[in-house]
């Protein structure tokens, strides 16, 4: 039954609230908060496998908010500040679920010579907007859900199209009737839209400091490169366009340029999966 408190956890609109990231789970598609010393001056600046990691002020003291790809390995991981001595943190072992899906677009599982040349030209272009960076003071790390939904496929899931080994799942899938609005978690810009072969109609929204939220499969796409959008706003609505088996949201999170656990950013899950246990 945790499938269904974990759904029912995504179905309550939570407040916003200007604090740090709830959770900090040093695996794998995790984050990990490290204190960095007294708040004086200017923030510090690090970086994390070359990407520039997210650090923010909290109670008086600069923290550095870190993204975990899902392909670390467990052990010693290196934060490299611009000024002083490496800094280090442990990431640990963490077992995500197998899921096996079939798709009827043979196509969409194994693309033809066409199709790899369309993918690898917007490989490039989907890179670019995940590692994106802008320069903020403030960062809203509170999200509210974007979508009225079913969780269908939460984050990490080890997955097999048509009995083919792919890609790790690196963001949630969110079952809802086509039409469906879909609404921004948090205040940010959009970096990019676009179809693209796998994602299909797509939407990228840049929160500052690193952090980037990707909606894909839409139906229709409401907002446009460069336009400001606030928590809550409508940026288009739910499809089933690119590789999927029905309508559905597929909406990621990436952080320094790693692909991390959306729930990470929600209020009191604990709390509100136990409230729900069944």
């Amino acid at each position: 039954m945790k499938i269904i408190s974990l759904l029912l956890l995504f179905l309550l609109p939570l407040p916003l609230l200007a604090a740090l990231p709830p959770h900090s789970e040093a695996v794998p598609g995790g984050i990990t908060i490290i204190d960095l010393g007294p708040a004086h001056g200017t923030p510090p600046v690090l970086h994390y496998k070359e990407q520039q990691v997210m650090v923010q002020q909290d109670q008086g003291r600069w923290k550095a908010v870190v993204g975990i790809p899902l392909a670390t390995k467990p052990g010693t991981q290196k934060l490299t500040p611009a000024k002083g001595a490496p800094l280090t943190f442990s990431v640990q072992a963490k077992d995500y679920a197998t899921q096996h899906l079939t798709i009827k677009n043979k196509r969409k599982v194994n693309p033809n010579p066409q199709d790899m040349t369309r993918i690898r030209n917007e490989r490039g272009r989907i890179n670019a907007a995940l590692a994106h960076w802008r320069e903020t003071a403030e960062v809203e790390t509170r999200f509210i859900l974007p979508v009225q939904g079913r969780l269908s496929s939460p984050f990490g899931l080890r997955r097999y199209f048509n009995e083919q080994p792919r890609k790790p799942h690196s963001g949630i899938d969110i079952a809802a009737a086509e039409g469906t609005p879909i609404r921004a978690p948090a205040s940010g810009q959009v970096i990019d839209t676009g179809d693209y072969f796998f994602n299909g109609n797509t939407v990228f929204l840049d929160h500052g400091q690193g952090l980037v939220t990707m909606y894909c499969h839409m139906s229709r796409i409401d907002v446009q490169s460069g336009q400001s959008v606030r928590q809550g706003e409508i940026i288009g609505a739910v499809g089933q366009t690119g590789r999927v088996t029905g309508p559905h949201l597929h909406w990621g999170v990436s952080l320094n340029d790693s692909r991390v656990d959306p729930a990470l950013f929600f209020e009191d899950l604990e709390g509100l999966l136990s409230r729900f246990q069944r």
